[in-house]
């Protein structure tokens, strides 16, 4: 059973999202927050295993409450998922950067948010398909120029750069494998590595981080 939090400010919002996610036998809505604080408050006490968060909420904000989060090491196995209404919102890519594991646009149809809830729980959660990487494109290029080297990627194999130049484009572990003739369990393995390797919470950072040091070059049509 998949325990999820919802946060958001508005009522009815989190009312229609409660509604589909009550109607599947594998979630169970432990609690709901109209404020940051309030859903960190209940990730302490509930430890949910996903939290659905709106980014704009009064007093303490999503993007606020989920740095908050992902600091604490007692919520080490909470994942958070970023609501939002604007598929472009500047606030995404700070998201990500403060440890979500990924985002959805709140017009996103059922089965994409049933689908997001449940690989966000594995810890494979990204964005929106309606968004994709065009929003990592645009602020990893504002932000690449200014970061100094990670001496953390000199850790990587070569084999495990190809396999997160792979992962910031998007594939999955089975389609990994299949670029790279491996099997999928030897691609998960690489995947893991690379998130000890860099200090990566989940894959959404592993993506930020390749954007970042520029080892996928924004707006290549083969990234």
């Amino acid at each position: 059973m998949i325990r999820i939090l919802l946060a958001d400010d508005q009522r009815l919002v989190r009312a229609g999202i409660r509604s589909i996610l009550d109607d599947e036998d594998d979630l169970d809505v432990v609690a709901e927050a109209a404020d940051g604080r309030a859903a960190l408050a209940a990730c302490r006490e509930l430890r949910p295993d996903v939290v659905l968060m709106d980014i704009r909420m009064p007093g303490m904000d999503g993007l606020e409450a989920a740095r908050l989060i992902s600091e604490d090491e007692e919520l080490s196995a909470v994942k958070v998922v970023m609501l939002t209404t604007f598929d472009l919102d500047d606030h995404v890519y700070g998201a990500l950067r403060a440890g979500a594991t990924g985002f959805l646009v709140k017009d996103t149809e059922p089965e994409e948010l049933l689908h997001a809830v449940r690989v966000a729980a594995r810890g494979d959660a990204l964005i929106s398909p309606s968004v994709t990487r065009r929003l990592i494109t645009e602020f990893a290029r504002r932000e690449r120029n200014t970061r100094e080297p990670d001496t953390r990627l000199d850790a990587l194999t070569g084999r495990e750069r190809e396999v997160m130049r792979l992962v910031a484009a998007g594939c999955t572990n089975g389609e990994i494998a299949a670029r790279l003739v491996l099997s999928p369990l030897t691609a998960k393995t690489h995947v893991s590595r690379i998130m000890a390797k860099l200090g990566a919470r989940d894959r959404s950072q592993v993506v930020v981080m390749a954007y970042e040091y520029g080892m996928v070059v924004p707006g290549r049509p083969d990234d």
